[in-house]
């Protein structure tokens, strides 16, 4: 099986327990180009009959899968790693073409989406449990680690295969059958990942992927009693849902959901390292990255240097076809966010906010909007309280500690948080009261495979990634042996 070939785009298909099936009189959607707004190809959507073979092939393939030792595990998930990187460059076409970030942006992801199969086919070995001392004569007590059983994986368009990856491979190292819905956006993406996988030894039976009308699909797994966990990234209101539905049976959760993240630039930061990792981090996939630095706190004393320094920078960033080596920033990957974004933008300028560059959707055939500086915005303003998921930067300025860590802290978010600071106190201090999953001082470097990906408050919880992914998709046993 070749993988990734692009030449022409691969029409999508659903995986029932590694079995394609494709149109076939299914109903179907088209798969949309956003840098043209042109049709790239069609997408068979799962019936109700799909839905539950792939519920069947889970449930069938459990026990086998679950004794499957974790080293032969790893080894097929090591393999899947290893093509995906032989076809790196097809891959990337495949995201840029369905996302529209730029060509060098997919690569990057692409390579990440191999590097998380790799740790989770050596972490899958390291599921510990212990031996307890009882005291109680004979009987001895053992903790044991188990895989939790299938697992439904709901992953976003953003990032389509290290969403995929995380979600998939964290459950096949644990023991876990998947089935995952990625987002209908980016289908062939996604499925570069599970196709890796079947090539690289999966049995048939452990994963399937599916795509269709997400509330219904959705609905009918998390009713199913053959799923025991549930993965979603995505918005908050659709993970409350999801969270709802779950507890109706009792099914664990993973959820990583919106937000809304601040960054603190304090007076004594390296304000030209700071301006040029913040422009690049704002602007990667247009915005379009629930951890994407948006409320920029910066101390008075050097606000209007950092506003001057942003809007120099942004006015330079190429906007176009992100399979242009020379793009730095893609396409919006639909085209019904502009009219959102130039309402929250006009909301405020209304409250007193300053347009520093940008403000407007691009005339082009796709849906392009201008990297956008906004500064001196009221924190009444909509834009402050609502994600905009969008290359759209608030510059604000802030007088203490005390101030800007209370303004960070004051939405119900708690994603990701960043800080720029020479201060071992000021340090101190942001680590420890600015209420985030994730927080990262002097870089915006928060997302690897070794360390959990993770958000507090409405933002989610659980955790991706890390020995923490592992261990949501097992249940702890105590065994008494008399």
């Amino acid at each position: 099986m070749e993988l990734g070939n692009t030449d022409t785009y691969r029409q999508p298909e659903l995986l029932i327990g590694g079995d394609p099936r494709g149109l076939d009189g299914r109903e179907a959607m088209p798969v949309v180009n956003p840098a043209t707004g042109g049709a790239l190809g069609l997408l068979p959507l799962a019936s109700r009959q799909d839905l539950d073979d792939a519920l069947e092939a889970a449930q069938r393939s459990f026990m086998a899968w679950r004794r499957v030792a974790p080293v032969d595990r790893g080894r097929i998930l090591r393999r899947a790693a290893d093509l995906m990187r032989g076809s790196l460059e097809p891959i990337a076409r495949l995201i840029t073409l369905e996302v529209g970030k730029p060509i060098a942006e997919s690569r990057q992801e692409a390579a990440l989406a191999a590097e998380t199969l790799d740790w989770f086919a050596e972490e899958g070995r390291r599921a510990y449990g212990r031996i307890l001392p009882s005291g109680l004569g004979k009987t001895q007590f053992m903790v044991v680690k188990e895989p939790v059983g299938p697992v439904a994986a709901f992953a976003p368009w953003n990032f389509p295969t290290v969403n995929a990856a995380r979600k998939i491979g964290s459950a096949l190292a644990a023991g876990c059958p998947c089935i995952l819905k990625p987002a209908e956006e980016a289908p062939a993406a996604a499925l570069e990942v599970a196709r890796a996988l079947l090539e690289a030894g999966l049995p048939r039976g452990v994963l399937s992927v599916v795509f269709g009308v997400p509330a219904a699909v959705s609905e009918h797994f998390l009713a199913s009693p053959v799923i025991r966990k549930v993965s979603f990234t995505g918005s908050i209101p659709v993970g409350q849902h999801l969270m709802k539905l779950a507890a109706a049976s009792g099914k664990r959760t993973t959820m990583e959901l919106g937000g809304h993240a601040p960054v603190l630039v304090f007076g004594d930061a390296d304000v030209e390292q700071a301006l040029d990792l913040a422009v690049a981090s704002k602007y990667r996939n247009a915005g379009q990255v629930c951890v994407s630095p948006t409320r920029f706190y910066i101390h008075e004393s050097i606000h209007e240097r950092f506003v001057s320094g942003f809007r120099q920078r942004v006015r330079a960033i190429p906007v176009g076809d992100g399979l242009a080596e020379g793009t730095r920033m893609g396409p919006l990957a639909h085209d019904r966010r502009r009219a959102p974004l130039e309402g929250l933008i006009e909301n405020a300028l209304d409250g007193g906010g300053r347009l520093v560059s940008g403000g407007k959707a691009i005339e082009a055939d796709g849906y392009f909007f201008e990297p956008t500086v906004l500064a001196d915005v009221p924190e009444s303003a909509r834009v402050m309280n609502e994600e905009p998921f969008g290359p759209l930067a608030l510059l604000n300025s802030f007088t203490s500690t005390d101030e800007v860590i209370a303004r960070a802290n004051r939405l119900p978010f708690g994603l990701a948080a960043y800080a720029f600071t020479r201060s071992t106190d000021v340090v101190r201090r942001v680590s420890q009261e600015v209420e985030a999953g994730m927080l990262a001082i002097n870089s915006f470097m928060i997302s690897v495979p070794d360390a959990p990906f993770l958000g507090v408050k409405e933002s989610g919880h659980g955790a991706e990634n890390g020995i923490e992914g592992l261990e949501a998709c097992l249940v702890t046993k105590l065994v008494s042996l008399a």
